[in-house]
């Protein structure tokens, strides 16, 4: 004997359809969640056939937990709010309203905008500092290519970060409310207070990237997760002697707690063959950046008030370096906020991978840090 429980949720999706059943099956062999009438026809067939006029062994205590754990999944899609698409130009204001938590707010105020010619879409925090104060900048690497002019730095410098993305898909890809994007970030440190170098550009870093959302449906204690798969390029655009540059793939898990969120994500760096030469065009011109940049980074941000916290953290546990970086935002004028940045470990820059650094910033952030 078997014993089937219906749990599909009943809010309707805003494409008109139902979503799809899922179902919990007890038998002998424990208790089964289907997906859909076609899987469950093939477990009839194939597994549940078998314990058809069996008894079950599982204890109404435990059917019962997993029901009434189901249900309260249940209820908490069904508050949950659709995702509008792309292509959507109406206003969603009230499902903003309702949105569970800032990444999620912020996913639906940009897909009401993705498609217009008016619009740009912020990626990573955008922002500039015009008083970044740093401890070590690594002249040594000029020297060593050559650059004997190259020295002299301050060590207070101008730093600035702009950050755009866009989305590809005007529809869903693959499931429900995924994206699809491309995101380009700069980076830049500006000597502009070396009037006797020129004030020049010491590092620029750049950014490309694609990468895939996905809102999942699990949400442990009381938050939303997402899924996020992509993949980087990172160099600073210079010749030989002073280009750095390295690939990855990454995967991320996102979750959000009203204004609470956190993203975990590890990656893989793509190999790239050995240079033959220090000078040689081809290869790897940094093969030991993983020592310092580490297999994967940790980002918590939160906002409390008119005020929100970023902190990141990364770092390769074998050679025990990485970096912190954390930032504090507030109101500053309009839509502007000051900004108080500090990093210290490795990695601040390309250039700068191998050298530890103190970094000290304070600017005006142009975008959100959540």
């Amino acid at each position: 004997m078997i014993e089937v429980v219906d749990v599909r949720p009943q809010k309707p999706l805003k494409s008109g359809l139902e979503w799809p059943s899922f179902r919990l099956i007890f038998g002998q062999q424990g208790a089964f969640l289907l997906l859909g009438p076609a899987v469950a026809v093939l477990m009839q067939a194939c597994a549940v056939s078998k314990v058809i006029s069996e008894t079950p062994v599982v204890p109404d205590e435990l059917r019962e937990e997993i029901v009434e754990a189901v249900e309260t999944e249940r209820e908490r899609v069904d508050a949950f709010p659709d995702l509008p698409d792309a292509s959507t130009n109406e206003p969603e204001t009230s499902q903003a309203e309702q949105a569970p938590g800032a990444l999620t707010e912020r996913v639906i105020r940009e897909r009401e905008t993705v498609f217009d010619p008016y619009v740009i879409t912020a990626h990573k925090p955008n922002f500039i500092l015009p008083l970044a104060y740093t401890n070590r900048i690594n002249e040594t690497v000029y020297q060593d290519a050559g650059l004997e002019n190259e020295s002299g730095f301050e060590h207070v410098e101008v730093k600035f970060q702009i950050s755009l993305k866009t989305q590809l898909n005007e529809s869903d890809v693959l499931l429900k409310d995924d994206a699809l994007s491309v995101a380009i970030t700069l980076k830049a440190w500006w000597q502009l207070y070396s009037d006797d170098l020129s004030s020049p550009f010491r590092e620029t870093n750049y950014q490309p990237e694609i990468f895939y959302l996905k809102p999942l449906l699990w949400g442990p204690f009381g938050g939303s997760t997402a899924w996020l798969v992509g993949f980087e390029h990172e160099s600073n655009g210079q010749y030989q002697g002073l280009s750095r540059s390295w690939n990855r793939v990454y995967t991320g898990l996102i979750y959000e707690r009203g204004d609470f969120l956190m993203q975990i994500r590890p990656w893989y760096r793509l190999p790239e063959s050995e240079k033959d030469t220090p000078l040689d065009a081809n290869g790897d011109d940094n093969p030991d950046i993983l020592d310092f940049m580490g297999h994967g980074d940790l980002r918590m941000s939160m906002r409390s008030g008119s005020n929100e916290y970023s902190a990141l953290a990364r770092g390769n546990p074998a050679t025990g370096k990485g970096a912190i970086d954390l930032s504090w935002t507030f109101p500053l004028y309009g839509k502007f906020r000051g900004l108080v940045n500090y990093f210290n470990g490795y990695g601040d820059s390309l250039i700068d991978y191998q050298q530890h650094q103190q970094r000290l910033g304070l600017g005006v952030a142009l975008t959100p840090l959540l």
